[in-house]
């Protein structure tokens, strides 16, 4: 198995919606601490919105960034169909050009 030792990560304070987590992570911590940022900074917002209770905005957020990532797969997928268009052109014209 290719798990990392518990030794190799460090822990992390952060905190969500005045909600403070401690996670061990593997690697530099910064990215966690700047996706938590986002993460608060997004829940936070969508609460003061509404004016509602932590865990409704928590879910409001989660539903927000699935459709994000929803989005981006989307996105992803036209790149790979334009890449295997390419594969396809490239091969094509070397049947043709000599």
């Amino acid at each position: 198995m290719d798990a990392e030792a518990p030794a190799d990560k460090q822990p992390v304070r952060l905190t969500i919606y005045n909600q403070t987590f401690t996670l061990r992570v593997p690697g530099d911590p910064e990215e966690l601490l700047r996706a938590a940022n986002e993460v608060d900074e997004l829940v936070t917002s969508i609460a003061r919105s509404g004016n509602m209770d932590a865990t409704r905005a928590a879910i409001l957020a989660c539903l927000h960034l699935q459709d994000k990532v929803d989005e981006l797969q989307q996105e992803l997928e036209k790149f790979r169909n334009i890449e295997e268009r390419t594969r396809e052109l490239g091969r094509l014209l070397d049947g043709v050009v000599p």
